[in-house]
């Protein structure tokens, strides 16, 4: 074969198998009924591991034997037990979907245990660590800090994601209900509401903000902009919340998720309703929220440890 002859083989697509073209049809659905982009980058990639690894083979060649040994396959390339589980759970939504659609009539994912995961619980700073670091000016590590204060005001103040905190515009902001349009995973939106210290920073920066949409000659929609005056992205959050968190001695692993892990745990700790942090977080399950419990626990069973003189 020929130098051309080989580049027109080379770049000839490969034919695709029942298993891609099935995977394609169940991200495209996702994609329509607004699952989270996200969730959705997640399975696809977890799952185009997996087509690559069955190849051309059929939906009634694959048993839990095989999937078995795709998780073995995960693991021989060195992906943790959390990635393992990942991807059998994605595994697992794939072939749901797929026998809604009449194409498999099992889903032998279901027979595959999912990998024991270590129960490691999140180290939540305290009220006191949390108020050292609001309570006083911003340190010189934020380099925007009427921005930066707004952003860990709604991080800790109002429990929300950081997706959904980049995702605020000036229109969510309902100043006369005190409250925030927020959208969650799936596109639902919730009412949150925001206190006089989330209210006093973001009216405090927003004579800031609009400077820079000036300097820029930008508009923008979004609430939260960088230098440039675009919106903020949710790793350049993730990199102001550890920055500010360090210089003010939190440990190195805090991360916006921690602030609103923080939330729920202090407000369960000042005696709040478990339904109400269900409500203000946007969980859908009630069991999501019940690990805030288990944080409060693990809290209490620290103090009795420290303090009683017969557990010493």
């Amino acid at each position: 074969m020929n130098k051309a002859a080989r580049s027109v083989a080379k770049d000839k697509p490969k034919p695709q198998g029942p298993v891609q073209r099935g995977i394609e049809r169940f991200v495209r659905a996702l994609h329509e009924r607004n699952s989270s982009p996200h969730t959705v980058k997640a399975y696809a990639t977890d799952l185009g591991v997996f087509s690559g690894y069955v190849g051309p083979a059929r939906w009634e060649d694959i048993d839990h034997v095989r999937i078995r040994s795709f998780l073995s396959h995960l693991y021989d390339r060195g992906l943790s037990k959390t990635s393992v589980a990942r991807s059998l759970a994605a595994l697992r939504s794939l072939y749901k979907w797929l026998g809604r659609e009449g194409v498999v009539q099992q889903n032998p994912a279901k027979l595959v245990s999912t990998p024991k995961l270590p129960k490691k619980l999140p180290r939540v700073p305290t009220i006191e660590e949390l108020n050292q670091v609001l309570d006083t000016e911003m340190p010189d590590a934020a380099s925007f800090p009427e921005r930066d204060r707004v952003i860990f005001e709604m991080l800790y103040g109002c429990g929300i994601r950081n997706s959904e905190l980049v995702g605020i515009d000036l229109e969510d902001i309902h100043w006369t209900r005190e409250a925030i349009l927020v959208r969650g995973k799936g596109k639902k939106q919730r009412l949150v509401p925001f206190g006089d210290a989330a209210a006093e920073a973001v009216q405090a920066y927003l004579p800031r903000r609009q400077a820079i949409l000036n300097e820029r000659k930008k508009s923008s929609q979004a609430l939260l902009v960088n230098q440039r005056g675009t919106r903020l992205t949710t790793r350049s959050v993730g990199r102001i919340v550890k920055a500010i968190a360090v210089s003010r001695g939190l440990p190195s692993d805090v991360h916006p998720h921690t602030l609103r892990h923080a939330f729920g745990t202090h407000m369960l700790e000042e005696g709040a309703d478990l339904r109400a942090i269900q409500e203000l977080l946007g969980h859908e399950r009630l069991s999501t929220t019940q690990r805030y419990t288990q944080l409060s626990t693990a809290k209490v069973m620290q103090v009795y440890d420290e303090t009683h003189p017969r557990a010493k």
